[in-house]
């Protein structure tokens, strides 16, 4: 008869452990359900501040997992009217930075002031119009509002809907 018990406090403890293990694995599974997805982190808003840069300066963020290239203009740089952004009283040119041909990233060459794609040898002017190469397309604007002089991605303001022509 003892050793139907001993059997009976193993089984016990044996299930209390499985039970244990169990209960933990579902408190690591709401947890990790309770998170935000990555998608919805990287999906948020991105903010520039451009106050601090310089004429002719080029800056690339990221904004939801791509490269978005701003460059404050000069006086001696062509001015884009359908493309320009106007931040108090200095021209700025916005776009992500993704080649509309295979989806490659060009640098940005300060001194040509031209966006050279390396795969297939497409070019960009400074504003993100096609130039060059196989690019069918402009680069694309990303959605933007204007708060002072900062630029907040991510979110359609005014200025961008006059931009793609929804205003």
């Amino acid at each position: 008869m003892a050793e139907n018990v001993n059997r009976r406090d193993f089984l016990g403890m044996a299930l209390g452990g499985i039970a244990a293990v169990g209960v933990g694995a579902s408190l690591v599974a709401m947890k990790s359900s309770w998170d935000p997805l990555p998608s919805v982190v990287s999906a948020g808003f991105t903010t520039i501040d451009l106050s601090s840069m310089q004429e002719g300066e080029y800056r690339q963020v990221e904004y939801r997992g791509t490269p978005v290239y701003v460059i404050k203009k000069t006086a001696e740089m062509k001015k884009c009217e359908e493309r320009d952004v106007v931040v108090g009283n200095a021209d700025y040119s916005l776009g992500i930075q993704i080649c509309t041909h295979l989806g490659c990233i060009p640098s940005y060459d300060s001194k040509s002031t031209e966006f050279h794609c390396a795969c297939h040898g497409g070019r960009f002017d400074a504003c993100g119009r096609n130039v060059f190469g196989p690019p069918p397309t402009p680069m694309a604007i990303p959605p933007f509002k204007i708060e002072g002089d900062k630029l907040v991605l991510g979110e359609e303001g005014p200025e961008y809907l006059k931009l793609v022509g929804k205003a």
